[in-house]
């Protein structure tokens, strides 16, 4: 294990370091004199701190047994979805939590690593084989609807996405035919382009549809201010409004710690939370937004590097799959409060306040530096999983069954 531990990527702790005070020191900033805020920055030390000790355990815990159960793991997060289906707490218009008292978890969160696991479990079983698309394609895109319409149906338009992104990230290097992935991107491009027209020359009817037919009236208050901001409800684009008042007066080198006069008379919504960034943006500017970017490249260039340097092939299905779930929630964060992305609520990595993002994103480092610690190990030496019995056509061959 001493040999082990001394492969460990001193590089990325640091970085989390990094990510954990800016995080800490940004929340202290837009909570410190509001009333029912007090102390959250301290609550985020202990987020840290519980976010830490799980990614110790991850670290030393041989991924390849997630690997090995994933079936396992995948049916428990089903029926965990399910669970919160129907009895979840809501909060800020999504059913999408579990919680006793004041304490509360958002399965949704958990659920992207158990996808990552299980898709990743399913791609090893396929040897480099070039995937087919009926037989391979279609049954891991299932794999992932199925979360992705649990969790629409709770009102969590960001995180049901990023199942699809994470499903894209891995099929991209799970040996995807060249005219399976030009086909598919032409699709969602030719879709995306297509509503996006749709919803702006036709918006009366497009309300219309989505607010009867479909029951999502939510869904217009993220729509409007992103692609049609004239006709925005003043309701509707308060958000993103206000915060590009805020991140464009942070100009060059910002306006100041604790001195953001939007950020500190509050005049942008959950700025502890999703709205994160815009208190980074307007009081340390520019070249604050800049190095939070520098530090979240370097932390995904070393997972990639982790994912090159593995002999096991789950280690660079399970980084590549981290990587697009970060990779999402970055440009999604981020590009709602600049306009090039509708706002769908989800967290900045690392630096939102929240136990249950924190845990799932240094979980998700934990079990990154387990690929590198035990990655490289023969062929020989990793879990064995049972030969399938059935035939390759089903879906049951492409799941790693325990002996």
């Amino acid at each position: 294990m001493l040999q082990r531990l001394k492969k460990i990527d001193g590089v990325i702790i640091v970085i989390l370091l990094l990510l954990m005070c800016i995080s800490i020191f940004s929340i202290y900033s837009v909570t410190q004199g509001r009333e029912g805020m007090g102390g959250m920055h301290i609550r985020m030390i202990k987020y840290y701190g519980v976010g830490f000790v799980g990614f110790a355990v991850l670290m030393i815990f041989d991924y390849r047994l997630l690997v090995k159960y994933a079936l396992f793991i995948y049916i428990i997060g089903i029926g965990i979805l399910l669970m919160v289906s129907f009895f979840g707490k809501v909060k800020n218009g999504g059913q999408g939590w579990i919680g006793v008292g004041e304490l509360s978890f958002q399965p949704a969160e958990l659920f992207k690593l158990i996808l990552i696991i299980f898709l990743a479990a399913v791609l090893v079983r396929k040897n480099k084989n070039q995937l087919l698309f009926w037989r391979d394609v279609v049954p891991l895109s299932l794999i992932a609807l199925v979360p992705f319409l649990l969790v629409i149906s709770q009102n969590d338009l960001g995180n049901a996405l990023s199942y699809l992104i994470i499903l894209l990230g891995v099929l991209w290097i799970g040996h995807i035919k060249f005219s399976h992935a030009l086909i598919g991107l032409l699709i969602i491009g030719g879709s995306a382009t297509g509503f996006i027209l749709t919803y702006i020359n036709y918006h009366d009817q497009a309300v219309v549809f989505i607010k009867e037919t479909l029951g999502r009236d939510h869904f217009i208050r993220r729509f409007d201010p992103w692609l049609v901001p004239d006709v925005a409800s003043k309701d509707a684009s308060y958000q993103t409004r206000n915060a590009k008042i805020a991140i464009a007066s942070g100009g060059m080198n910002g306006e100041g710690y604790l001195e953001g006069n939007s950020v500190q008379n509050n005049m942008v919504p959950y700025l502890y939370s999703e709205s994160i960034f815009v208190q980074i943006a307007e009081e340390f500017g520019f070249v604050g937004s800049a190095v939070l970017l520098l530090l979240y490249f370097i932390l995904i260039h070393r997972l990639i590097l982790i994912a090159l340097v593995s002999r096991d092939r789950a280690g660079p299905f399970l980084i590549v799959g981290i990587v697009a779930m970060l990779l999402y929630q970055i440009l999604e964060n981020i590009g709602a409060y600049i306009g090039l992305m509708p706002l769908t609520g989800i967290t900045l990595p690392f630096i939102s306040f929240g136990g249950t993002s924190i845990l799932i994103n240094m979980a998700s480092m934990g079990i990154a530096m387990s690929v590198l610690l035990y990655g490289q190990d023969m062929e020989e030496d990793l879990p064995m999983l049972a030969a399938p019995s059935a035939p390759a056509s089903k879906l049951s061959s492409m799941i790693p069954f325990v002996k």
